[in-house]
């Protein structure tokens, strides 16, 4: 079988087995930060207090230098990640474990390592899928607090007339539902908090006119916390133990969203996003303990 362009100059599988730590404190500045960004009352975040899920996401920030970035905002490709020479990057989806709380003041590591690379031939052209398993330890525990893998797909320039997939209508009558208002200042927020520069986010001229999207593009990981973050409002005091979402189609700013949940049996809780059309755009399932 032939290798597809985005293997021509370099064997990407090479790159499964690499490895990386980070190491941050849980401070408290960010959750209150989130809160606020998510329309809670903003009160005092006292140290103790345990994270809700998904939300390690405020830490272990990419720090690079301004001169590293590349033209869509991200990291030059190379380093930890590997080099795929694809322009269109997106978080295709995530599989997590909450094995434990993480609390402010705590000392945290993320070992993260490449756990696959898998390049692939799709309907509109190559794609590359690569899979990062993050491990966060707390306190110098042996065992991690949270595993989450984390899934990337990497795609070609989006061709003039190309189409995108037929889309798949959302399920109707959630037990749960709530409207959500994407405007700039949400995305920019969301991006500062995780100190994201992928310009989809923010950058409507770059999102439009070269990536070819019609508005900007509301941030996967945003989503998911919407997702999980539906379940704390409907069942506060619900433990989270797994969480999984897979992208389905974009969310853009041009018109409200709905995040929508429907508990089920043996602590199950089915969770999706749709846009205003009804089209399913987030597919996700957390299990409760």
């Amino acid at each position: 079988m032939a290798k597809n362009r985005a293997e021509d100059e370099v064997d990407l599988t090479t790159w499964i087995g690499r490895e990386e730590s980070t190491r941050d404190v849980v401070g408290p500045t960010p959750v209150a930060a989130l809160h606020a960004t998510l329309d809670y009352p903003v009160e005092p975040v006292p140290p103790g207090m345990p994270l809700p899920p998904l939300w390690h996401w405020l830490y272990f920030l990419p720090l690079h230098r301004q001169s590293e970035l590349g033209p869509d905002g991200h990291p030059e490709r190379g380093g930890f990640l590997p080099p795929v020479p694809l322009p269109r990057r997106m978080w295709a989806g995530g599989q997590f474990e909450f094995r434990s709380p993480l609390r402010v003041g705590d000392d945290v590591v993320r070992t993260s390592t490449i756990e696959n690379v898998v390049p692939k031939q799709g309907r509109t052209g190559p794609l590359v899928f690569v899979t990062v398993r993050h491990e966060v330890r707390s306190n110098g525990a042996t065992d991690p607090a949270v595993v989450e893998h984390h899934d990337i797909v990497y795609r070609a320039e989006k061709k003039p007339g190309e189409v995108e997939p037929a889309p798949t209508a959302a399920a109707s009558g959630a037990s749960w539902q709530r409207a959500v208002v994407p405007d700039d200042v949400l995305l920019f927020r969301y991006s500062a908090l995780t100190f994201n520069g992928h310009r989809i986010h923010y950058d409507r001229r770059y999102v439009t006119e070269v990536e070819g999207y019609p508005g900007l593009i509301v941030h996967g990981p945003l989503l998911a916390t919407l997702l999980l973050d539906l379940v704390r409002r409907n069942a506060p005091d619900a433990d989270v133990a797994t969480f999984r979402f897979r992208a389905v189609r974009p969310t853009f700013d041009l018109h409200p969203f709905q995040v929508n949940g429907d508990p089920g049996e043996n602590g199950t809780v089915r969770l999706w996003s749709q846009d205003h059309e009804g089209w399913l755009t987030m597919d996700a399932v957390a299990t409760l303990r």
